[in-house]
């Protein structure tokens, strides 16, 4: 347990002092830290992804932590990132869910939307959460 934390530690300080040219290997980590958070099916753990005025005009309600809590991640499949301007990139990602209760498993795409935020030297998901309601 203290080993992960030390080897988190030293990411997160890489990630803090990067440079201009190292944008693109934070995007890297980030998108694969999110994706780890993701496949855990720690939704509120991946809410510290979300860009902060996301979060402010749509915020997560209890039936939405509920909903999350009600689901199982079984796959979590990214097509290639897509850049879509100096400071953004696009990332579809197909993900597996199964419900608890019935077992029932099915898939949904996260059109994802990440920008690069200069001022904080980090990448924040800009679309919110995947949206687990659509069939």
């Amino acid at each position: 347990m203290l080993r992960r934390f030390a080897c988190f530690a030293v990411i997160a300080a890489l990630c803090a002092c990067a440079t201009p040219g190292s944008k693109r290997d934070l995007l890297e980590t980030t998108l694969q830290s999110y994706a780890a958070v993701i496949r855990w099916g720690n939704f509120e753990d991946a809410l510290g992804f979300v860009d902060p005025a996301t979060q402010q005009a749509h915020p997560l309600t209890a039936l939405d932590l509920q909903r999350y809590g009600q689901v199982r991640v079984s796959g979590y499949n990214e097509q290639p990132m897509r850049p879509s301007g100096d400071n953004e990139v696009r990332q579809t990602v197909e993900i597996t869910l199964a419900n608890n209760n019935t077992q029932s498993v099915r898939s949904i795409l996260d059109r994802q939307v990440w920008r690069y935020d200069e001022k904080a030297k980090r990448w924040w998901l800009v679309t919110g959460l995947p949206d687990i309601t659509q069939h």
